[in-house]
């Protein structure tokens, strides 16, 4: 008897395919199907079962032994319909249940040694477990992973697993020694760098029982977890989760997903959370530190750069034989505009966000709203400045420490340095035993790092983060601030430089941590136009013909200007790094508080090179 199956085609945008069998196939299955005009056989994965079509079936060439169980192709289905692509291309994040039998499971040792939390630790422990999902907002240094270790062992005493997702430079020497302490043998850590090999021996010992902790980045949320019973995801505010490639998911937001969808534990956890996470997730706050520290923050509201007062303050720090951090918000040689006298970016007037700089079209322009203006050489808000561009990268400051400290160690941790995991070790190592006495680097810095004898961190750049052109610029710039603040002085004093023309925003809430008091005024400051709020979906077209690319967008924005629905075309034109990879770029920004036209809208968009970036972090 012929049977009749819809296959998801493995990584391929195509919608689902019928093919034909002779054999009777479990759904969840992973074939091999001939695809017209391909020399190689696709991989796919059956959906469905159907009934004889009424047009000729070709056959389902070869039956593996790998298969997705159903809570994949429920998620994938959901991927599918949220963020706007193929079940196949969402299919493909996942790894497959392979030919590991998990019927002989090993009886592994569960008797833990004890966590001893504090009173307060003990209180967010049992507000988490009495809550599905939960949001740990607990200041640096404050105890998150005592809390985590404790809610991780209870599961696995029920014999079910854990995943505890981190952003990728979060997945520190520090935070594995820690965990395998705990758990020994029974975790592993799952990040890119991890060879084919290693891979497949994690994927055996998840299956038979021996592993029942993964602690990774974002793809360690889809492996294949016999009976999966928590999704930490630390450092929840942080945009990593977002992938940049489609499908364009957020692991944070599909872990709050299928926490809900098949009754698993979520515990979210940051000292700086997201106003999403803070709007929407039971919350529990914890603004004691483990540690008793005095911190000082001053100011340099001087011009980017290194210059006497940094200079001075190094010198005191490190004469003293303790350490120092310099942190930029990028490695490369980062470029904004800014005035020279009161630090304001040129903003829209609409939107409240920074205008960006278009130099082949002379003009300023805003990403949200496609507000245009003439480049202005004198700032608009004090008429007194000028209106000036500045660069600065990690390379150049690491020079300048080192021709000024001749007789010191000044070392770079980027993504330019540090490119394996063996170098992040070295780093990290040299600079814990204080042969480094100076380093500079990017976000890494600020990444779950415990530098005991730090007592100075520098911030610089940060007016550049504060004025980037999304509506999350404040949001993520005091987080950074905060972030890289809570590197120093981890035992005793410390103290915070940071260099900023906008030193009213900062004192406001860095002084007494009070991040709480930003989330509360931000939310006012965004009702109506940014998400919580609204929806907020970006489109991208990009071919290496530009005409065809600009022709498709000014299709799609005369037929979104006409929708009488309740979904705003907010933005259009080129993007703003217009050209990649040799491929001319052009978007439209839409805006909806009704999800469900929103993305029946995105969903009816038939261009080969059109992309959907669904909760636009830009």
């Amino acid at each position: 008897m012929i049977c009749f199956y819809e296959l998801a085609l493995l990584k391929s945008p195509l919608n689902l395919l019928t093919y034909q069998s002779k054999d009777k196939i479990k759904i969840g299955t992973k074939v091999q199907v001939s695809l017209r005009g391909r020399k190689t056989l696709t991989k796919a994965v059956v959906i469905k079962k159907v009934e004889k079509p009424s047009f000729k079936c070709v056959d389902i060439s070869i039956i593996d032994k790998e298969f997705y169980d159903e809570k994949m192709i429920e998620t994938a289905k959901f991927i599918s319909a949220y963020y706007v692509c193929s079940i196949g291309e969402a299919l493909s994040l996942y790894i497959s249940y392979g030919q590991y039998s998990n019927d002989s499971k090993e009886k592994l040792n569960k008797d833990f040694a004890e966590v001893k939390l504090s009173q307060i630790q003990e209180k967010s422990f049992d507000f988490c477990q009495n809550n599905k999902t939960a949001l740990l907002f607990s200041s640096t240094g404050s105890g998150k992973t005592e809390i985590y270790i404790k809610a991780i062992q209870e599961k696995l005493k029920q014999n079910k697993q854990a995943v505890m997702l981190m952003p990728e430079i979060s997945l520190t020497p520090q935070m594995q020694k820690r965990l395998e302490k705990v758990f020994g043998e029974q975790i592993a850590i799952w990040h890119s760098k991890i060879t084919k090999k290693k891979k497949e021996k994690i994927l055996e010992d998840l299956a038979n029982g021996k592993i029942n902790l993964i602690a990774g980045a974002r793809s360690a949320l889809f492996l294949p977890y016999p009976d999966l019973g928590l999704i930490i995801v630390d450092e929840e505010h942080d945009e990593s989760y977002k992938a940049d490639m489609k499908p364009r998911i957020n692991a944070k937001d599909l872990s709050i997903y299928m926490g809900a969808k098949f009754d698993i534990q979520v515990i979210l956890g940051s000292a700086t959370p997201s106003l999403s996470s803070y709007t929407k997730i039971p919350t529990i706050r914890n603004k004691n530190t483990f540690f008793d520290t005095t911190k000082s923050i001053s100011y340099d509201e001087s011009y980017l750069g290194i210059n006497d007062i940094i200079l001075n303050k190094i010198e005191k720090t490190i004469s003293k034989g303790e350490q120092v951090i310099v942190f930029l918000p990028t490695r490369a040689n980062f470029k904004y505009q800014i005035c020279s006298d009161c630090g304001k970016s040129l903003e829209c007037p609409f939107c409240s966000v920074a205008l960006s700089l278009h130099k082949n079209a002379k003009a300023l322009r805003c990403h949200y709203c496609n507000y245009t203006q003439a480049i202005s050489d004198k700032c608009p808000s004090c008429e007194t400045g000028i209106i000036k561009n500045f660069r600065l990268g990690t390379a150049e400051v690491q020079l300048i420490l080192k021709e000024y400290f001749t007789e010191k160690c000044v070392e770079k941790l980027d993504r330019d340095t540090v490119k394996t995991d063996k170098q992040l070790r070295e780093v990290l190592q040299n600079f814990n035993t204080n042969k480094i006495d100076i380093l500079v680097g990017t976000q890494m810095l600020s990444k779950g790092h415990d530098y005991h004898n730090v007592t100075l961190a520098v911030v610089l750049g940060i007016d550049s983060v504060l004025n980037m052109t999304s509506y999350k610029s404040r949001e993520k710039a005091l987080s950074l601030c905060l972030q890289i603040a809570g590197r120093s002085g981890r035992k005793g004093k410390g103290e915070v430089l940071v260099q900023t023309k906008n030193k009213d925003f900062f004192s406001q809430y860095l002084q007494n941590n009070n991040y709480e008091e930003f989330l509360d005024e931000e939310l006012k400051s965004r009702q109506n136009m940014y998400p919580p709020y609204v929806r907020l979906a970006r489109v991208a077209f990009s071919h290496k013909n530009a005409f065809l690319a600009q022709e498709q967008l000014e299709k799609y924005v005369n037929i979104f200007k006409n929708l009488n629905t309740d979904i705003e075309l907010i933005g259009f034109g080129e993007s703003k790094i217009f050209k990649i990879a040799n491929k001319y770029r052009y978007e439209l920004l839409l805006r909806s508080s009704d999800i469900k036209a929103l993305l029946n809208v995105l969903h009816s968009i038939d261009c080969s090179f059109a992309s959907v970036d669904m909760d636009t972090l830009y």
